[in-house]
């Protein structure tokens, strides 16, 4: 029987789920006010705890040492913000404004076009990768924003039809979110909450997402290849088709950001060796670009989605009050009564449960909500916390990619292609999403199995 405390927690959960779901409302209004919600209704009145309203603010770890700089020790477990994603998200924000101001994205996608000679199949699976290896360094969303772009632009210049290369860059970019600790926002927040690094994450989803993506590429050629063979490309329209030094806004610009983007990859691979931690490395790149970007500085800062920011912050203290609540030790015991204390079954409940739920709602908050889970099923039934985490890294990041709605990714994507004349409905979607999200999501499963448990 759930205390008035829980029920409130899990009824503010809910509601902030309904309405994300709804999208009526802009979601970072949803959950700054339930987050709100659960300060004052479940920490103030019901539990009436004033220590658990300051946890959840988590606003004690910007002087802790062990946010900056972790020395090789493990990550510090705490509830509440976790502010070392918000800085990480922040800084990555700002140099990517700073490298898309200077023309990097569409110079990249321009430069391999023509590497390709601009032939259909060629353009398909090239861009499929950088899709990928991008999606790797960079949120996803930026990824697809640019990629569409210059797909569609490829499209009417050289006349083929641009949704098989859109389709296939959505799912392969939230493929590629899942090889790092900073691709996907799901990612991100693992890592961050549960101290695992870059390298780790490489290693492990990393590996699993590289094999799937040579089954993703054969499956989405076989998917279109119809089209993309019937498509011919005169001498005609490639000589039309601008150069991709024209994409350069300033040359000066272009090697800084390109040396930043360098730096920001160094210092992610070798963070566990350095110590330096993710908040510290977000918080320098931020700084670096700024100083960098001169004049231009305030364009930068207009341009950072503080509405995504916004939604982390309240989201986080929405899931604490469910924490707090101990609601996700309950939902840990459940999994671990259902399994029988069977860690193939765990695996398979959290990899499909975590697809299915990303494919229908946005899966950062389902990430979010289920990492104090994974850490208590680790706790109190000794299931391997890796494991357990890697699991549901692949589930929320591939998973995603299922629906138009899944991930911020695909509704990028669809939008683009939309506002260009080129309509992507549920069907046309789904037709190839579904069976490839089912296939990737089977094939990680069986390579967990095997290989951790």
């Amino acid at each position: 029987m759930l205390s008035i405390t829980q029920i409130m927690a899990l009824a503010i959960f809910i509601l902030m789920f309904v309405l994300i779901v709804m999208d009526k409302i802009e979601r970072q209004y949803i959950t700054l006010a339930c987050g709100l919600a659960t300060l004052v209704i479940v920490f103030g009145i019901c539990m009436r705890d004033p220590s658990a309203i300051f946890n959840s603010l988590n606003l004690k770890c910007f002087i802790q040492p062990s946010f900056w700089y972790s020395a090789g020790e493990s990550a510090e477990e705490s509830s509440g913000i976790n502010w070392a994603t918000i800085l990480f998200i922040a800084g990555m924000m700002i140099m990517v404004e700073g490298m898309a101001k200077a023309g990097f994205f569409r110079w990249l996608c321009m430069r391999l076009a023509k590497l390709v000679h601009y032939k259909p199949v060629p353009l398909l699976i090239s861009f499929m990768v950088m899709s990928f290896v991008l999606a790797m360094f960079i949120d996803s969303i930026t990824v697809i924003l640019f990629l569409a772009a210059v797909t569609v632009e490829l499209g009417k210049l050289l006349k083929f039809d641009p949704v098989p290369m859109i389709l296939s860059e959505i799912f392969c970019a939230n493929l590629g979110g899942s090889a790092t600790m900073c691709g996907d926002p799901p990612n991100i927040i693992i890592g961050t909450s549960l101290g695992y690094s870059f390298a780790e994450f490489l290693t492990n989803t990393g590996l699993i997402a590289f094999i799937n993506l040579i089954v993703v590429i054969v499956f989405f050629y076989l998917a279109y290849r119809k089209e993309l063979l019937s498509e011919t490309v005169s001498e005609a329209d490639i000589k039309a088709l601008p150069t991709p030094e024209s994409a350069i806004t300033n040359k000066k610009d272009f090697i800084i950001s390109s040396i930043i983007f360098g730096c920001a990859v160094v210092l992610l691979v070798s963070h566990a060796a350095t110590g330096l931690t993710v908040a510290f490395i977000g918080t320098f790149i931020a700084i670096i670009t700024l100083i960098a970007a001169g004049k231009d500085t305030p364009e930068l800062l207009k341009k950072v989605d503080y509405k995504t920011l916004l939604f982390f912050i309240g989201l986080f203290v929405v899931v604490s009050g469910l924490e707090e609540t101990k609601i996700l030790e309950l939902l840990a015991n459940l999994i671990g009564k259902l399994s029988g204390g069977n860690i193939l079954v765990v695996v398979a409940i959290v990899i499909w449960l975590s697809a299915v739920a990303s494919a229908v709602v946005d899966n950062i908050p389902f990430a979010a909500t289920m990492i104090p889970v994974i850490k208590s099923l680790a706790e109190t039934q000794g299931f391997p916390s890796t494991t357990l985490a890697w699991t549901l890294a692949i589930g929320t990041d591939v998973g995603g990619s299922a629906t138009p709605i899944g991930a911020s990714a695909n509704v990028v994507g669809t939008s683009v292609a939309q506002k260009n004349g080129y309509m992507i409905g549920w069907g046309k979607y789904c037709k190839t999403a579904i069976p490839a999200t089912i296939i990737v999501i089977t094939i990680s499963m069986l390579f967990i199995f095997a290989r951790y448990c």
